[in-house]
């Protein structure tokens, strides 16, 4: 994925939780290391035959207990509202020497569910990949998913540095880029670069639905880009999301107060006729859009580089 791979930081990888994240994960580590050992389990069964039938696993099983037998790498990949429970359930059977590490959302209230469960001789080493689609279960996983974006470590004071090291070495080799961040600090960084802009796009696309002036048809046949994208971010998981904002509360609220005094300035200037401090305000934010492609996190294109999934992969 990166480059000349060195030796598998990890020989056998467990995936609990088998949706869009941990499905890229496992394409990503067969691209880079076809010999690491890779078993899954999801708690609902249609989702445990689809990965079978799809076959990014050498083995899908029964019990999150089963799948994590023999690992040294362990990878949280459930809502963050139910990482504790299965923290809880798996921890009798993780190896010494395993390094457990979740892909939630959120970073504080996951290391609250999760730490008080981690057996001695397994280190804790909490993430975040910063990529995604709108789509979800396991065939919607595809290799080049984390391809130049950013993977974010939390570890907690004290974590063995080795562990967070093969953890960079597994992430590095699946294409991203890794940073560590202090979890609270994550959870406002991704309170204002994701979870309040999802937020404002659910509500967005709910304000249309409930909108009777305009009607359904009128809503999909002349959706222009800016609610076109407003719907892709809405067709999240919503469950992910759910839990998201119940577990990033005081981050996401604090970032949407702060909108909505924004939001308040715009108003202001429309009423009153203030075209130099919209086009002023304008200017200003372009350059965020302008510093993201520069940053290659996204393309100039007219499609914002999405195109369709196959395209993508």
């Amino acid at each position: 994925m990166s480059g000349e791979a060195e030796a598998a930081p990890f020989r056998h990888v467990a995936l609990i939780g088998l949706g869009l994240i941990a499905s890229s994960m496992a394409h990503a580590i067969r691209a880079t290391w076809p010999e690491v050992r890779i078993t899954g389990y999801a708690r609902s069964a249609e989702t445990r035959e689809t990965a079978r039938e799809v076959g990014f696993c050498n083995a899908v099983t029964e019990s999150a207990p089963e799948a994590v037998a023999g690992a040294d790498l362990i990878v949280l990949a459930v809502p963050v509202g139910a990482m504790g429970g299965v923290a809880a359930e798996i921890a009798p059977h993780l190896a010494p020497g395993a390094v457990l590490t979740d892909v939630g959302s959120v970073k504080q209230a996951v290391i609250e569910a999760v730490a008080p469960h981690v057996p001695e001789g397994v280190a804790f080493v909490p993430g975040h990949p910063l990529a995604g689609t709108e789509h979800s279960g396991p065939r919607s996983g595809f290799a080049t998913l984390f391809q130049n974006r950013w993977w974010l470590l939390t570890p907690p004071e004290g974590t063995d540095p080795e562990a967070v090291a093969r953890l960079t070495a597994l992430v590095r080799g699946m294409g991203a880029n890794v940073e560590t961040m202090e979890p609270a600090h994550h959870d406002l960084v991704l309170a204002v670069t994701s979870h309040t802009p999802h937020l404002i796009a659910y509500t967005m696309v709910g304000v249309a639905d409930h909108l009777r002036r305009v009607t359904d048809e009128e809503v999909i046949k002349y959706s222009a880009a800016g609610f076109r994208d407003f719907t892709r971010i809405a067709a999240s998981d919503p469950t992910m999301w759910r839990d998201v904002f119940l577990t990033n509360r005081e981050a996401t609220l604090d970032i949407l107060g702060r909108f909505t005094e924004e939001l308040f300035v715009l108003q202001r200037a429309i009423r009153m006729g203030d075209g130099q401090q919209l086009h002023d305000y304008f200017t200003r934010t372009r350059a965020i859009r302008r510093g993201i492609i520069e940053a290659g996190q996204d393309t100039a294109a007219p499609d914002f580089g999405r195109g369709a999934p196959d395209q993508r992969r």
